[in-house]
């Protein structure tokens, strides 16, 4: 078999090579606290597509910093009883799906919220509140701050966590059935969420990003969705005197060091030709998740469409 990164045997045992700060429960056990003092109120605004059996709304809430923070949200049009719940998670740059696109989930019984992340393709607010570069990509937003809690995945990560337990708090959704799915960035949402959400019953993350920055940037694959970890150091940094400093202040961020907060059920999906987020990355958060977990491998591919993955999420997420 053709070998991308490491053999499937070290991919098991592999733990990054990212710094990871030694606050970094505190930090986030603050970083919580915060959030969950914004509370779970939220706006239902009807959407202006209406289908059959189900209702559409605009869900907006406010988070971290007072962003306006959107999500789709699709529900079936009768409920007898409290029922599960997802909460959806878009790849980066892009936005919550097509509200159509998520009717199959309310077939399958779901009520389901798919979050726009801030500053990205969707309905979300961007507040910004940094100094320095914001010229690409948000992996790198607040680095300049030397303040882990003005980096801007920080919030995206809270916003997560905040649409959960929005949620959880409705009556209409059974809080002990809420799981979490997403590929690319919404793995790494996934992930995230699940970390910080801890009464969270199931994750589903696809080749999650956002993890192990340090190993990206040594396998010279810092390119892609990686390109701006490259570009920082060229423009701002270009003689690494702040490596150390950035890769550390990047662990914040970095779900191999939250991954031990997750609690919930993770069914992850990954291909080993992956040169985009490479299998070691994902394997570093998924090596420290405690919970139960399963991995499921596809061997020849890398990160595009697993075929059946989305079947199998599902019936993995139906098992809630």
């Amino acid at each position: 078999m053709p070998i991308l990164d490491m053999p499937l045997s070290q991919l098991k045992t592999y733990q990054g090579i990212n710094p990871c700060p030694a606050d970094i429960d505190a930090f986030w056990d603050k970083s919580i606290a915060e959030m969950e003092a914004l509370g779970t109120i939220c706006e239902l605004i009807p959407a202006e597509v209406q289908f059959p059996g189900a209702l559409c709304y605009h869900l907006y809430f406010t988070g971290m910093g007072g962003a306006r923070i959107h999500a789709k949200f699709v529900r079936p049009e009768k409920i007898d009883k409290p029922l599960p719940a997802l909460c959806h998670f878009h790849g980066y740059c892009g936005a919550s799906p097509e509200f159509s696109s998520l009717l199959s989930y309310v077939q399958c019984g779901f009520i389901v919220a798919a979050l726009d992340c801030r500053g990205q393709g969707g309905l979300s607010e961007d507040v910004g509140g940094v100094k320095g570069n914001t010229h690409c990509g948000q992996i790198i937003r607040g680095l300049d701050n030397n303040d882990p809690a003005k980096l801007l995945f920080r919030d995206i990560f809270l916003d997560t966590a905040q649409l959960a337990r929005i949620v959880m708090a409705m009556p209409e959704v059974d809080e002990t059935r809420v799981g979490a799915l997403g590929g690319s960035q919404g793995g790494a949402l996934t992930l995230a969420c699940a970390a910080l959400t801890p009464t969270l019953n199931r994750a589903a993350p696809t080749y999650p990003f956002l993890c192990d920055y340090k190993r990206v940037w040594e396998m010279d694959l810092a390119k892609d969705a990686y390109q701006e970890l490259r570009d920082y150091f060229r423009r701002f940094d270009p003689l690494h005197e702040r490596e150390e400093q950035i890769f550390t202040l990047l662990g914040y961020i970095d779900n191999q060091h939250i991954a031990h907060r997750i609690k919930a059920r993770v069914c992850m999906f990954t291909g080993l030709m992956d040169n985009i987020c490479p299998p070691s990355t994902q394997f570093a958060a998924y090596n420290k998740i405690t919970a139960p977990k399963e991995v499921v491998i596809y061997p020849d591919f890398g990160h595009e469409y697993l075929p059946e993955s989305g079947n199998k999420a599902l019936a993995f997420l139906l098992g809630m």
